[in-house]
This record gives structure tokens, C-alpha cells and sequence, in this order.
């Protein structure tokens, strides 16, 4: 096995974190994760792989502390009486086993929870109305009220140490959280010693450090998590004024600094819009003001920038949550020399997407993520191979790539064939759309652990018909008698999706493109319309591309703004602001009804009123094709499958159900996980059960 390079030491140093010590310096901030208090043995497992993989500090995601910070719907952490702490046991037994130590940030919500299940009335420094379209208010505390949470608090903290956590977070990151709204004057308009000059609004801030210190500090490290700069200027807290006079006034309070900015978009912004270490002038100055050990985060996957980070003092502790779900075991592979099988972070946030649609998280680099204990899957074993059977994979696209990927590492003898020139297919393509560039790790990660295993052949610009493929099994010695097929799938042409469950009227009085064409680098002309009812990145990046290209661009949509779904993944807002700044012309809440020479009809969501836009091209983002028509031939042959002795024929990834790219890197793991193995039970997986 390689050994490390000597210039990776300084990152193996074992830190000291109050009266407990980091093995050492990587560390799994808090992040959520779609499992919380819901699936105790899911997250467990989660967590557990994560400190088996190196993490030096593996933390939980947000722990409400009480019934008065009740996050509806999010399947989160939650310490609201005793009867929470075994849930959260099972986390901490998991991470100590690897000897990592265990972390919990606790939160209350403030005025960002509604309380929906609780039904009790949200509380703020100051009466708000909740920051959600909810018709709710948050009532302003009283004296009693704030002796209430720091007793909480600390109750909370006390309830961590049973549970054996080693760090305990006071946490006032992002804009989130309960002393964060009392740091903040937009929301704390208190007129008495918590209110008014920075000094009062740190206040609870201090108390609440002092209170946990008290109450678990002879075991535990007392952490905070302070977001440094809210990015709003004057009107927030900024790294230049405020952020850093808090830091100054406890700076050596607590026992370590995990700093961040504001707000969760903003701190994990996708890669299409930052990439790594962008972070870094905001915290840069907080390692200047402390002696105490200093967490910060910028989706980190660069050994070198690592140790750069250490070396000129920006940081003690590597921090990452969306590098540690793409590579669990990022810290092993650097401390034994494996760099080149780092499977870096693309920065596209589906993990985020898990938090906000209350399901476990997935991670479109790791597909395993999210099934350590409903599957058993690790990331970095699997079962040997269950006999010498050979397997011919079609498609080397995400789906293809990590099929042949992972039963090469079973063992089995594996022939990739790819029709074009180049490996990637969708991921290859879409790579070269504005911002995407990262999202070509996905392509290069597999593609370079596929060329070191002598037992997988890879063909590009092969593309075989049904006879090919029947030739093929029949002649070949040593039985390739196993075909997946990952021929992935074609974007419509003919308007067809969520709006019209028929063709678009009139489609031939225009030139009609797809994504596939303009990726494909077919130029659009004249006037570009893009009708967009997929509803995620595609028609917003389309259309940032046309633009770009000097194109008069109009983007319209049935849904309620562009790119609906990237809510999910955060980038929402970011990408209507660019397309904004860019002057392509947005057109909302209307669908696209007909279309004629020059022109096409658009109809009104809601009223069904009646406007027209001029077009010259028109770009369809609606659905797309499975391209099965192999599958489908080979099956009306079956004699000739009988014949050629091919035991076994599948879909996987596009070609068998479109969907995003961590939907065809799961199809394709799952593919090779179960091949030749006992097949699933009725449901295919365990479930976490409420046991009555």
C-alpha cells in the first residue's frame, strides 16, 4: 500500500479541543441530512462510516432543544426530554468505534420555526412574524422566557454528555438560530441589557457559553458555531465590523471556533456559482484573534489547499460536510497515499435536497450515501464476485461508469463499450454548460479507477447493434454472458411533459432545439424562446448559455419562478438573479399552447389569458426518451438471446427511468451490488418503523 507524503503531516497533528483531543485535523462540521430523530440507525450508520473513514470529529446536524423550537417537517435532530437521548446514543457509539470523537449542535430555532407540531407560539428577542410564508408571529421574550433558554440550554447540554457526545455546540450560525437573532439588530429591538449596543446583544450569546461550560465542560469541549458575515453589507452583521468584535469579545471562551458565513445558501453555495475555499476572506481573521482551535469550511477536496490552509494560519481544523458525504474516507486515502481515489465533492447540493424534502440524503458522487444501514452498502467495500461470469456493459455514461466501476471491483471480467468517442455521456456534455465544469468529477473519478483494473476493457466508439451484441456472446471463450445496458436517454422534441400530455400544436412552423442539439453545438438562430417544464438546472443554464452566446433570449415556464426545483439544492434565487443581470426576459406562470410561423402562444396559469412572443428557435425542456430500443429488440428475440447464451439482460440508469445523475450513478451501483446475488425481499431495503 503507498504510504502518505511527508508534506501531508502537518494534517495528521492531533489537536487539542478543551479536555479532549482530535486524532486529527479533519473535521465533519454539523450538517443535516433527511435522517435526524426519524432514523436513528440510519444516521448512525451514517456518521459511524464517516469516523471509520478518518474524521477526526464527526458532528450531528441540528438538535432542536426544545418543543418551543419545532422544525415542522424536517427530519432532524432532536434532545427535547430524555427519552431523545438513546436515539442519539446509537450516534455516538458509531463514531467512537473508529475513535473519533462524537459532536451535537444544539439549536433552538427562534423565530425561523414555526411549531407547526408543537402548535406553541414561536419566540424572538422582538415580536416578527416568522420567516416563511407561514401567517404565524413569534412573540417577543420576556425576562422569564430567556431564563427558560439558557435552562434549556443547558438541560440540553447535560442530556449531550449522558448520551457520551465529546463537543457541544453553542450554536449561532447562519441566521437560523435563536442567538443569532439576538446578536442581530434586525431582529433584537430589545430596549434592556439584552438589546441595543453589540455588548448587550452578545450578552445571551456569552451566557449561554458560560452556562455549558459549567454544566459539561469537565468532559466535554464546549464548540461555537458563529457565522462571521451575513453578505448583506450595512445591514447585517460583516466580517469587517461586527463579526469580528463578537469573535474579539469571546474570543478565548470557548473551547473552539467554527466559523462560517450566512445564510445556508450562502455557506454551502453550489460549485456552479463558488468554488472551493470561497469562504476564506470572510473567516480569514478569526484565527488572529484566538488561541483557541479554528474550524472553517469551503467545500475542501485539495490535499495541498489543506495544508495551505494550516501552514499560513488560516485554520487548524479542516472542516467539510459536503466533502465528507462525497468521500467518507477522504482522511484515509491522503494519510495512505491514495489521492487519485478521492471522490471529490461536485458541489450540485442533492445532499442539501435531502434535508428539505425530509428523506435521506443521496449524493451524486457517493451512492452509497444514505444506504450504510438500509443496505448494508460501504463505500469503499463490496462482495467478491460470485463465480467467473463475464459482463458487457453499454454506456458509458454515469450509469455505465459505475456499473463497470464497481463489479470490476467485485472481481468480475467487464467490458465497457461506449458508442462515441468519449466516456460520459450526459456528465461529459453537460460539463461544458456555464458552471458545470466540476460536475466532470463524476466522468474522471470513475474513468481513472476503471483504467487501472486489468480486468475491465474499455472500447469507446463502439457502438453495437442487437445483432453485434448476440454475435458477440455467442462467439466470445470466456462467457460475457451478462448484458447491462446504459444507452441512456434523449430529450424530447415534441413539447411533452408535465403541461401537455400532447404534442405541442404547430411545432412545425418553427425551428424546434433540445438540450441534446445545443450540447451537441447546434446554433440556435435569431430569437430564442426556451419553454421550460423539467423545472431544475437545465432550462436556467440554457438559457445563461444562449445569452451568453449574444442571443435575444426569453425563458418561460408554467411553474412559479425559473428553476423551480433548485429550491432543493439552494440555488434558486442565484439563478434567477444571474439570468436577471444577464436581461434574459423571464416569463413565470405561463405555458406554452401553440406555435406559429415566427411567433408562439403563451397562456396564463392561472386566468388562461393570452399573449404572444416572437421566436425564431425554440428550445424545448420537457422530458426525455429512454433510448431502450436495444432492450426492446433483443427481447422480441429470444431465441437468439437463448442462442448466444446470454443469461441475463438489464436497463440501467437513464435508459431504464430518466431522472438527475445521482439517480444513474445509484441505478448503476445498485446493478453491480446485486448481481448474482439473492434477490431483494418484497421491499428492498430496511426500514426504520415507529414501534407501537
Amino acid at each position: 500500500m503507498p504510504k502518505r507524503d511527508p508534506y501531508y503531516d502537518i494534517l495528521f497533528e492531533p489537536v487539542q479541543i478543551g479536555p479532549v483531543t482530535a486524532r486529527n485535523r479533519f473535521y465533519q462540521v454539523p450538517h443535516c441530512n433527511g435522517m435526524g430523530y426519524l432514523r436513528p440507525k440510519t444516521l448512525a450508520a451514517m456518521r459511524g462510516i464517516k469516523a471509520e473513514g478518518g474524521w477526526a470529529v464527526v458532528c450531528t446536524e441540528e438538535v432542536e432543544i426544545h418543543a418551543t423550537s419545532d422544525n415542522g417537517l424536517a427530519a432532524e435532530g432532536r434532545l427535547w426530554d430524555d427519552a431523545d437521548i438513546p436515539a442519539l446514543t446509537k450516534m455516538t457509539e458509531a463514531v467512537h468505534e473508529h475513535g473519533a470523537l462524537a459532536g451535537i449542535e444544539l439549536v433552538h430555532g427562534g423565530y425561523s420555526n414555526s411549531n407547526h407540531y408543537s402548535r406553541i407560539p414561536p419566540i424572538a428577542p422582538s415580536m416578527i412574524s416568522v420567516n416563511s410564508y407561514d401567517p404565524v408571529q413569534a412573540r417577543s421574550m420576556t425576562k422569564s422566557d430567556i431564563r427558560n433558554f439558557r435552562k434549556w440550554h443547558r438541560q440540553a447540554a447535560l442530556r449531550a454528555k449522558q448520551a457520551d457526545f465529546d463537543l457541544v455546540y453553542v450554536y449561532a450560525g447562519h441566521s437560523l438560530t435563536l442567538l443569532m437573532h439576538f446578536l442581530s439588530p434586525r431582529f433584537n429591538q430589545r430596549t434592556d441589557e439584552y438589546g441595543g449596543s453589540l455588548e448587550n446583544r452578545v450578552r445571551l450569546f456569552r451566557e449561554v457559553i458560560e452556562d455549558t461550560k459549567e454544566a459539561v465542560g469537565d468532559k466535554c469541549a464546549v464548540a461555537v458555531r458563529f457565522a462571521v458575515d451575513e453578505l448583506l453589507g450595512p445591514k447585517g452583521i460583516t466580517s469587517e465590523n461586527e463579526g469580528r468584535e463578537v469573535v474579539e469579545m469571546l474570543a478565548e471562551l470557548p473551547d473552539l471556533w467554527d466559523v462560517n458565513i450566512s445564510e445556508w445558501e450562502n455557506d454551502s453555495a453550489t460549485s456552479r456559482f463558488e468554488k472551493e475555499g470561497y469562504q476564506e476572506p470572510y473567516i480569514g481573521f478569526v484565527k488572529s484573534l484566538t488561541s483557541k482551535p479554528v474550524v472553517g469550511v469551503g467545500r475542501y477536496t485539495s490535499p495541498d489547499t489543506m495544508v495551505s490552509l494550516i501552514q499560513r494560519g488560516v485554520m487548524d481544523m479542516i472542516g467539510a460536510a459536503r466533502p465528507s458525504i462525497a468521500d467518507p474516507f477522504l482522511p484515509n486515502k491522503i494519510e495512505e497515499g491514495r489521492l487519485d481515489e478521492i471522490r471529490e465533492c461536485i458541489g450540485c447540493n442533492i445532499c442539501v435536497a435531502g434535508d428539505w424534502l425530509a428523506v435521506p440524503m443521496r449524493c451524486t458522487q457517493n451512492p452509497t450515501m444514505g444506504e450504510e444501514w438500509r443496505r448494508g452498502w460501504h463505500p469503499e467495500r463490496i462482495e467478491p464476485r460470485k463465480s467467473d461470469e463475464g459482463v458487457l456493459v453499454l454506456g458509458g455514461g454515469p450509469a455505465g461508469l459505475e456499473c463497470a466501476l464497481a463489479l470490476g471491483n467485485r472481481g468480475y471480467r467487464v467490458i465497457l463499450a461506449e458508442s462515441s468517442d468519449e466516456l460520459g455521456g450526459r456528465v461529459s456534455r453537460e460539463s461544458r454548460l456555464p458552471g458545470l465544469t466540476e460536475w466532470g468529477r463524476v466522468r474522471d473519478y470513475r474513468v481513472g479507477l476503471l483504467e487501472k483494473l486489468e480486468n475491465v476493457s474499455i472500447y469507446c466508439g463502439s457502438e453495437l447493434n442487437a445483432e453485434d451484441i448476440l454475435e458477440f456472446s455467442a462467439e466470445d471463450k470466456f462467457g460475457f454472458s451478462h448484458v447491462m445496458l446504459a444507452t441512456g436517454a434523449t430529450w424530447r422534441r415534441d413539447g411533452i411533459a408535465r403541461e401537455h400530455r400532447e404534442p405541442i400544436p404547430g411545432l412545425s412552423n418553427v425551428s424546434v432545439l433540445t438540450p441534446d442539439d445545443l450540447m451537441n453545438g447546434v446554433s440556435a438562430k435569431g430569437k430564442v424562446l426556451i419553454f421550460d417544464d423539467e423545472h431544475f438546472y437545465m432550462g436556467g443554464v440554457l438559457a445563461e448559455k444562449l445569452k451568453l452566446a449574444g442571443h435575444d433570449v426569453q425563458l418561460v415556464t408554467p411553474a412559479p419562478d425559473i428553476s423551480t426545483w433548485t429550491h432543493n439544492t439552494m440555488e434558486q434565487g442565484r439563478i434567477q438573479k444571474r439570468l436577471l443581470e444577464l436581461d434574459v426576459r423571464l416569463t413565470p406562470q405561463y405555458n406554452l399552447v401553440s406555435v406559429h410561423s415566427g411567433t408562439v402562444e403563451l397562456a396564463c396559469m392561472f386566468t388562461d389569458r393570452r399573449v404572444y412572443s416572437a421566436c425564431d428557435t425554440l428550445v424545448l425542456v420537457t422530458e426525455r426518451i429512454p433510448n431502450d430500443d436495444l432492450h426492446h429488440t433483443l427481447l422480441a428475440n429470444p431465441d437468439g438471446i437463448a442462442q448466444a447464451g446470454i443469461k441475463t439482460l438489464q436497463c440501467i440508469g437513464d435508459c431504464w427511468a430518466p431522472g438527475i445523475i445521482a439517480a444513474a450513478v445509484h441505478s448503476g451501483h445498485l446493478a453491480a451490488r446485486e448481481f448474482e446475488e439473492e434477490p431483494p425481499g418484497e421491499v428492498p431495503f430496511l426500514r426504520e418503523r415507529v414501534m407501537l
